[in-house]
């Protein structure tokens, strides 16, 4: 098993990115014969009934996890809330999922947005470069 920093957590909901305010988080990779993956987030109270409500739907969601620092690229996961658990001032998330290798792949995440946008050529080059380098969150098609 590998643990890692958690270092930002967004939900991608109906096309939409809900950022979520992390106190504290970690990230385990159970390096099991599933590819399973925990993520645990430690986040503000104000967030418990966003997270109950998915919890007591069981649904699963898309997430976005930046790992140990900034600059690194996102890595998209496709969970369910295992665990959730409220606190005097905080709630503790439990994720478990699966890596989304498919379509998950930033560049090609992000070069799909580029061209979305009409950009081609050289422009489309100088955007595509500034945007690896500065990794802005993207949205994430199910």
């Amino acid at each position: 098993m590998k643990t890692f920093k958690l270092f930002s957590l967004d939900v991608i909901e109906d096309d939409q990115s809900i950022e979520v305010p992390l106190v504290d988080g970690l990230v385990l990779n159970k390096e099991d014969e599933h590819y399973t993956w925990l993520l645990e987030a430690y986040t503000d109270l104000n967030m418990f009934d966003f997270f109950n409500k998915i919890y007591s739907e069981k649904r699963e969601i898309i997430v976005e996890a930046k790992i140990t620092k900034p600059e690194n690229a996102p890595a998209y996961f496709q969970t369910k809330i295992c665990s959730l658990l409220k606190f005097e001032h905080h709630i503790s998330i439990l994720l478990e999922g699966h890596l989304r290798r498919n379509k998950s792949d930033y560049s090609e995440l992000l070069l799909d947005n580029l061209l979305q946008k009409g950009l081609e050529g050289q422009a489309l080059l100088d955007e595509f470069k500034e945007k690896m380098k500065s990794k802005p969150k993207l949205k994430v098609k199910n």
